[in-house]
């Protein structure tokens, strides 16, 4: 909350009973459950519509290797009343964002930094939890999986026309200066649904241009005082990212006020444009209409600068224990039994996804493989947009932004609402 630091195919991992009666005994669990008291049974939360029958086979996978842990998925609870109630999931298993980041400021998440699941965590990568929120002393989130988002473009699309992928702001101009002299549309954009412009144009070139985690530690400390005169705001910080913003949206479909997000894939899939300014998320979407297209990804460069590139990335999943669970040694178990790495290098691949620990499988789908080398080296940030809390409607405001308002009065109403915010908090 501002005024306070923040800081593929079902599952084909073959298991063994070996491994798993080795996750077991580590853990203590077998004691836990008692002679002849039966298995600990355990609820495991994972609300991820797409990656629902994955988690199912997994987790009757775990069930029939061993007799301790009996594991429910629960795919419907209310997390937010669960919490309240003080009847929280054993295990939980979402995407890690602001939302999420309240359980953990307020010591409601477990430390689950003794396990040795955690020493194996990217530092880089439990940073990006760390730019939400922290509680001390605790690690209380392991990442399980990162979500990497950049331009989709059309390789054909680029072949015919004799262009190479821009690495720089200059090139990315001629690219779609090219385009349009040969007919083609640069950028297809979706403003109906307005957080495909927050995640998508808004995120790439705030992101690309501004030290994302640095700008909200900032924002966070200064709170209420956050204003015109603020060392930092969003008035002053994002004004010439979203100018730039606005410069790309005039290469984009002249539709786009009355197109949303599933129009956008049928018509990326249909050869309507050449970029596509969204995540891996739209990729089976587009497969879906045109199976046989073949996409990249670049990080959009904001700058004339190519060791600026940096790709937008989000916690895909992570992994986390509440502090009232009934029985921590069995969720330890599950939970070390999700972060073998053969189970996080399958679920990663199947969901195109990168992986969090430092022994992770690298990417093989060439959609996404153009990411990978700025994943490697940390070149990446969180999207701007998110790290805003949900009562600030900011989508909306982004939206009007890239509709024809005027960019410095809804950037100068952001920093009003962050400061307000930050009041009642």
């Amino acid at each position: 909350m501002p005024g306070k630091k923040r800081t593929r195919s079902s599952a084909r991992a073959v298991l063994g009973v070996g491994v798993l009666g080795a996750a077991l005994a580590l853990t203590g669990c077998a004691g836990a459950a008692g002679a002849g008291s039966g298995p600990a049974e355990i609820t495991f939360h994972m609300s991820k519509p797409e990656a629902i029958p994955y988690f199912r086979d997994l987790v009757e996978r775990f069930n029939d290797e061993q007799t301790e842990v009996e594991v429910t998925l629960d795919t419907a609870s209310n997390l937010s009343a669960g919490f309240l109630r003080g009847n929280p999931p054993d295990v939980g298993l979402l995407n890690y964002n602001m939302e999420m980041a309240r359980f953990m400021e307020r010591g409601a998440l477990s430390d689950l930094g003794d396990m040795p699941e955690a020493e194996r965590i990217r530092p880089d990568v439990q940073e990006l939890v760390n730019q939400y929120a922290t509680y001390p002393g605790r690690t209380s989130v392991l990442p399980y999986s990162v979500a990497a988002a950049s331009v989709i473009y059309n390789i054909q699309m680029f072949e015919d026309n004799g262009l190479e992928v821009p690495t720089t702001y200059e090139e990315l101009i001629e690219v779609c200066e090219t385009l349009l002299d040969a007919g083609i549309t640069p950028f297809y954009s979706t403003y109906r649904d307005a957080w495909t412009v927050a995640q998508g144009p808004f995120d790439y070139t705030v992101g690309g241009r501004i030290d994302v985690a640095d700008f909200y530690e900032q924002m966070n400390e200064l709170g209420t005082e956050v204003g015109p005169d603020s060392p930092v705001s969003f008035e002053k910080t994002f004004a010439e990212p979203v100018a730039q913003m606005k410069e790309l949206l005039t290469y984009t479909n002249d539709d786009a006020e009355s197109r949303g997000y599933g129009d956008g894939n049928v018509a990326f899939a249909n050869g309507e444009a050449a970029m596509y300014m969204q995540g891996p998320w739209a990729l089976g979407e587009i497969a879906k209409t045109n199976p046989e297209l073949e996409l990249g990804t670049f990080p959009l460069p904001v700058t004339d600068d190519p060791e600026d590139l940096k790709v937008r990335v989000n916690l895909d999943l992570a992994l986390w224990i509440p502090e009232v669970g009934t029985n921590h040694e069995a969720a330890r178990t599950f939970v070390s039994y999700l972060m073998q790495q053969d189970v996080m290098d399958d679920y990663n691949a199947s969901y195109l996804a990168f992986g969090t620990t430092e022994e992770a499988a690298p990417v093989t789908d060439p959609r996404i493989i153009g990411m990978q080398e700025y994943y490697d080296e940390g070149k990446f940030y969180q999207g701007p947009s998110r790290a805003i809390p949900l009562t600030i409607p900011v989508d909306n405001y982004i939206q009007s932004m890239a509709t024809g308002d005027d960019p410095e009065a809804e950037l100068r109403r952001l920093d009003a609402d962050w400061a307000r915010l930050a009041l009642r908090g």
